[in-house]
């Protein structure tokens, strides 16, 4: 059946897409009843740790796939594993992943902003890498440009997400300026999307999109896998302080 329907999807068109725009969508990744084991995997796990984040308006897990590694046979099944093949080729890992849960009357939002940080296992003073952030334990730096035009995220929605329960906005074609201040967006040449993604689709965007998301407003869920996915070799002494392979 998988089989099948990977053929339906038109890869150009979505590799198109991503190039010009910094995202595409793609649903029906997932079914119902594959949806509904990773969430049930999730809630079975003890939030205790420090790498849990849990508030009346987000509950995050980082380093979710280090967490809950049972799951990444849940999350990286033939279908997706030959979507990022077809889209980006062979030789990416896991650099990054975080598991958001937006509540139902979660007022929580993120202002326009780009990924420009990667997490790795140390602080070392490197040509190109700077400036760095340290938050339980975990490093992030800013790479060289170039790391960051090669990575990609795939974002996986456990929830129907809209405008009206936080799907991402994005400003399309900002992925292509390198560093992009969300205070120089200028807004009579640029236009801002919204990105609804149906239970079980997933967005791929790359990390230099400017992209945001509002509060809740129709109190359903929104509950997401953030999956960032690089090729990069480090320079000697630094590492991928997540990486998965």
């Amino acid at each position: 059946m998988y089989h099948c329907e990977i053929k339906m999807i038109a890869f150009k068109t979505h590799q198109d897409k991503i190039a010009a725009d910094g995202y595409s969508v793609i649903n029906s990744i997932y079914n119902e009843g594959e949806v509904n084991t990773i969430i049930n995997a999730i809630a079975a796990v003890d939030t205790s740790k420090p790498t849990f984040r849990k508030t009346n308006d987000l509950f995050a897990i980082r380093q979710f796939l280090k967490e809950i590694p049972q799951i990444k046979s849940l999350i990286f099944t033939d279908k997706l594993n030959k979507i990022i093949s077809d889209l980006f080729g062979d030789g990416y890992f896991v650099a990054k992943s975080i598991y958001f849960d937006k509540p139902e009357k979660s007022n929580w939002f993120v202002a326009y902003h780009q990924d420009l940080t990667i997490s790795v296992d140390q602080k070392l003073s490197l040509p190109g890498f700077g400036p760095w952030t340290v938050k339980h334990n975990q490093f992030a730096v800013q790479p060289p440009i170039d790391i960051l035009q090669n990575n990609f995220t795939i974002r996986i929605h456990l929830d129907d997400t809209d405008g009206d329960n936080g799907a991402l906005k994005v400003i399309a074609g900002s992925h292509l300026k390198e560093v992009y201040r969300p205070e120089t967006i200028n807004r009579d040449e640029e236009t801002e999307h919204i990105c609804p993604v149906n239970k079980g689709g997933i967005m791929i965007m790359r990390p230099l999109l400017l992209h945001a998301s509002d509060r809740t407003t129709n109190h359903k869920k929104r509950r997401i896998i953030h999956i960032e996915f690089s090729k990069a070799a480090l320079p000697e002494g630094l590492n991928w302080s997540e990486k998965v392979i």
